[in-house]
């Protein structure tokens, strides 16, 4: 029975959960306007140990949100896991951020189509059917008012996360349904992280990398 750590920090969104034999049995979270996980990713993880009455030698996988999202966002979560695991020795497993979103919704029909926020007009998305199977490669679009129109064309489309307003504001297709609360968080990562584990489908924790999908520019 494994007891996993998931972290997930690709957004505002600053995320930690423990899952047990694939169950989220706690999570801590805070989805603040501005990013807080240099501040409270570290106090969370000690925390959620503690009122789970565990220690950090329990743990026997830390999972991690792999991108894309923000640069700073999955540096520091992807620090964090990777220094616990070569502490620990134990494994490190990576999980897509947009299937995280994606999984939100599971149980709904139609196509998903998760979407992060990549400035301006742009959005890291990647397109799902409602079996949560990827049906599109992840990719950056430049977003459109036919933007999605073979999907859209199709049936209901359902647009998930802070890149989907931006989207709503060009869009006026009768079958998109626009979910713009809808975060990526831990408590998805629970399942698809026994499942890497069971499967050992881990990361070489020294070479590991976020998937930024495209190049750090500094501004």
């Amino acid at each position: 029975m494994a007891i996993i750590l998931c972290l997930e920090t690709a957004t505002t969104n600053c995320s930690v959960g423990i899952a047990k034999n694939g169950e989220l049995i706690s999570l801590k979270e805070d989805n603040s306007k501005q990013y807080s996980h240099a501040e409270k990713l570290h106090v969370f993880i000690d925390e959620i140990l503690k009122e789970n009455n565990l220690i950090i030698g329990d743990l026997d996988a830390v999972a991690i949100s792999k991108g894309p999202g923000s640069y700073t966002g999955l540096r520091i979560g992807v620090s964090a896991a990777k220094g616990l695991c070569f502490s620990l020795n134990i494994p490190l497993i990576s999980i897509p951020t947009l299937d995280l979103l994606a999984s939100k919704l599971e149980g709904e029909r139609g196509v998903f189509i998760p979407m992060l926020d990549a400035r301006r007009m742009e959005v890291y998305s990647a397109v799902f059917d409602s079996n949560l199977n990827q049906i599109r490669e992840t990719r950056a679009d430049i977003l459109e008012e036919d933007s999605f129109r073979q999907y859209l064309d199709s049936g209901e489309v359902h647009l998930i996360g802070n890149g989907v307003k931006k989207f709503e504001d060009i869009c006026n297709h009768k079958n998109a349904l626009f979910h713009t609360q809808i975060f990526p968080s831990a408590a998805e990562m629970a399942k698809i992280a026994e499942l890497k584990y069971q499967k050992s489908d881990t990361e070489d924790v020294a070479y590991f990398e976020p998937y930024y999908l495209k190049d750090f520019i500094a501004g």
